[in-house]
């Protein structure tokens, strides 16, 4: 999302070529919704991080087993980025939008009203759905929405959504949950997404299909170096990130000793750092995407490694958690980054396979932490999260400068 190109109709565009007029206040409203969509499904995304306690309370499950949902979203989300284009490519594309947003609407209603843990997995699947095809069309989306030399700013809007329910969705839930449960602050997301399809039946022109990927454009990006570098980065660091990431809270409580209210301010500091690391991360990737990298994965091995460390004392915990919010902001605009530069042709293809990459991580990483987490205690994600990072700077090194 942070690319300087794109492809659309078959050619590539220059998202810098001319200085991007003046938008209407249609074509504003239009990219609101769309920022609007990326919080609600954001949100969506990142709430179990603050309810995973008191969910696996109420269901009667272990806190690893509850953070599989986690896993759901994102292995059902990985499938969902390889086939969206082929699925889809006779769609006009405000209809698919508005009924994946009114998907994400479903699935948060069934996670709240979930009796069993099943019917929570079933809910979150959906969510992966709507969440991995919505991040597949944006870019697309955005670039019809507010023409060639306005996309990159266009997308930029849209990911404030993203940053926004960074800040908001592990804090609010875990204080929304504290105040009325859990299944009310899944309840509450499933208002974002109402509202959001509400504003997207409300301000998107219809969208024809104008064009789609075969399955055969994106696995014969694989082949090349630059690609399968690219990809094991965002496996490598990512994995780390939501195996240690999802077990935040038991750590801060387990460890740290924190109550609810001390907790959402510390993941309410992650948020905010992650907002600040996303700026960053941008000049950082345009100056030397290497660097970039090494420097993102070396700042998360580093927090992550001094919260075990030192994580019992409280001053440490939030100062650190909040340095790993500050380097996992980096990393979503310098993973796909570096993946793209090794595909500046292709990019919708190269796009595919980073969305499949991070939602294949973030499987991975859901279950090696649970299973860390039942078996060695609050502790053992963390360490986790700290020999990935620190692999994923040994990559950084070893690829070609750009």
């Amino acid at each position: 999302m942070t690319d300087t190109t794109s492809q659309l109709d078959g050619s590539v565009i220059d998202f810098e070529a001319a200085e991007p007029a003046a938008w209407s206040a249609a074509t504003w409203f239009a990219v609101l919704s769309m920022a609007a969509t990326s919080f609600a499904l954001v949100s969506a995304e990142f709430l179990p991080a603050g309810l995973l306690t008191p969910m696996a309370r109420d269901l009667g499950i272990s806190e690893g087993t509850a953070g599989q949902v986690v896993t759901a979203t994102a292995s059902v989300g990985a499938v969902t980025a390889l086939l969206s284009n082929v699925l889809i490519r006779r769609l006009n594309r405000k209809t698919v939008l508005v009924g994946l947003t009114a998907l994400a609407v479903g699935s948060n209603i069934l996670a709240a009203l979930a009796a069993d843990f099943w019917l929570l997995l079933l809910g979150r699947a959906g969510l992966g759905i709507a969440l991995s095809a919505f991040w597949a069309l944006s870019v697309a989306v955005v670039a019809r929405l507010v023409g060639a030399d306005a996309a990159g700013r266009g997308m930029a809007i849209v990911t404030l959504g993203v940053s926004l329910a960074t800040i908001a969705a592990p804090s609010m839930g875990a204080l929304i949950s504290d105040w009325l449960g859990w299944r009310s602050a899944m309840a509450m997301t499933a208002g974002f997404a109402a509202l959001a399809m509400l504003l997207q039946v409300l301000s998107l022109p219809t969208l024809p299909a104008s064009t789609s990927n075969s399955l055969a454009d994106v696995f014969q990006l694989t082949r090349r170096r630059g690609v399968q570098l690219g990809m094991i980065a965002i496996l490598l660091l990512m994995t780390g990130h939501f195996a240690g990431s999802v077990y935040v809270r038991p750590f801060l409580e387990q460890v740290t000793l924190l109550e609810t209210g001390p907790i959402a301010l510390a993941l309410l500091g992650f948020g905010i750092a992650a907002v600040i690391g996303n700026i960053a991360g941008g000049r950082m990737a345009d100056a030397n995407i290497r660097v970039a990298l090494a420097v993102t994965a070396a700042l998360m091995a580093f927090a992550a490694l001094a919260l075990v460390l030192w994580g019992a004392h409280i001053g440490v915990a939030f100062g650190f958690v909040t340095f790993w919010g500050f380097a996992f902001g980096m990393a979503p605009v310098v993973l796909p980054t570096n993946l793209s530069r090794a595909a500046p042709d292709a990019l919708e293809p190269a796009g595919s396979l980073m969305v499949v990459s991070f939602q294949v991580a973030i499987s991975i990483g859901a279950v090696f932490g649970g299973y860390v987490v039942d078996h060695y205690g609050a502790l053992g994600p963390l360490t986790l999260t700290a020999v990935l990072a620190a692999s994923t700077v040994a990559l950084a090194l070893l690829q070609p400068r750009s």
